[in-house]
């Protein structure tokens, strides 16, 4: 046998990061969302450089402010794109629901940086405030309104940009006896999708980026605003002002979003089925066989995703089976996907 030389471990390791890379690609490219995420992340990150060289040119803090929001609106970007990618990885024994939890871990650390980005920049606004500097406005205005075209082109090619979520889960029943009474066991069924429109998680992906695309679109329309008031009244403060302007946009467009990530991870019940889950409880109440509704839990697994566990209180006399079906029927129709049934048989 021959032994590998350093030349054949080194084209091993080239072909093998060459496969991951195609891979990766090919992920990206087929579908719409991640490869329209992919696009723009390039389109942003060109320009943010363009930005951030012109606002050190001008001594602009409006531009250079609005250059590290696209900087991190780049990270943004990045996050979304490897969610998008990570969440169509397959379930496995360790991760039985998958990898699409990557979409809420992904928003919630971007958030973060966001909401630190914003601090910086609205402490450095309120220095400039007390003493503005002198700022060569003149060179101000062609670039924010590239920037505002660059940020109206990811608005147009994100505005659709939602997955749809389907779902409809199945059950089976088994009994054994425990401690007197008889128990019935109905569990949804356990397989998981990982098409990115069943798994919902390019809605949120989706949202966040549209959210700070926004963002920046306000920001490039103050510093365009703030350059014409430099030029027609002098006004130097104008530029902190619309820095202070941009690092609120940016802690605003990030709050709803570590909200729901952090909502989400803490196990809140979907806040769209506030309204719906007790109508959903009182219908199956008024199935035959049924006494009551107990214990009830619903999470998000991810974006437009629900998961729900309850028992039900039964006669004896119930069929499970038509139990089971019509109660998994009544709670897809506000869109839980996976449904975890326990049948308590009422030992009167």
């Amino acid at each position: 046998m021959l032994p590998v030389t350093h030349k054949d471990a080194s084209r091993s390791l080239g072909s093998r990061l060459k496969e991951k890379v195609s891979g990766w690609a090919r992920l990206i490219f087929s579908d719409r969302n991640s490869r329209n995420l992919f696009l723009f992340l390039l389109l942003n990150l060109s320009f943010a450089f363009v930005e951030l060289a012109y606002g050190i040119w001008t001594n602009s803090l409006g531009l250079i402010s609005d250059s590290f929001h696209m900087f991190f609106d780049c990270t943004g970007l990045l996050a979304g794109l490897a969610a998008s990618v990570i969440t169509r990885w397959r379930a496995n024994d360790k991760f039985s629901y998958g990898y699409v939890r990557a979409e809420v871990l992904a928003g919630f650390v971007n958030g973060l940086f966001l909401l630190f980005i914003a601090f910086f920049i609205m402490s450095e606004a309120v220095e400039r405030a007390i003493e503005p500097p002198e700022v060569k406005h003149e060179r101000l205005f062609v670039v924010s309104v590239l920037g505002l075209v660059v940020n109206l082109v990811g608005i147009y090619a994100f505005q659709h940009g939602h997955g749809h979520s389907h779902g409809g889960s199945s059950g089976h029943g088994h009994s054994h006896g425990n401690h007197g009474h008889i128990h019935s066991h109905s569990h949804g069924s356990h397989s998981h999708s990982h098409d990115p429109e069943l798994s919902g998680s390019n809605s949120q992906i989706m949202k966040g980026v549209f959210l700070h695309i926004l963002a920046d679109t306000l920001g490039s329309v103050g510093v365009i605003i703030s350059a014409i008031l430099m030029q027609m009244f002098g006004w130097m403060i104008a530029d902190p002002i619309c820095s202070m302007f941009i690092a609120i946009l940016i802690a605003l467009s990030v709050l709803a979003l570590i909200k729901d990530n952090v909502l989400i991870l803490m196990q809140r019940q979907p806040v769209a089925l506030d309204h719906v889950l007790p109508q959903c409880y009182q219908k199956v109440s008024q199935l035959a066989g049924v006494y009551s509704v107990q214990e009830p839990h619903f999470w998000t697994l991810c974006s437009d995703v629900y998961v729900g566990a309850l028992k039900l209180e039964v006669s004896k006399a119930a069929d499970p089976k038509y139990i089971v079906s019509h109660t998994h029927m009544i709670f897809a129709s506000v869109g839980v996907r996976q449904l975890y049934v326990q049948l308590d048989y009422a030992s009167m």
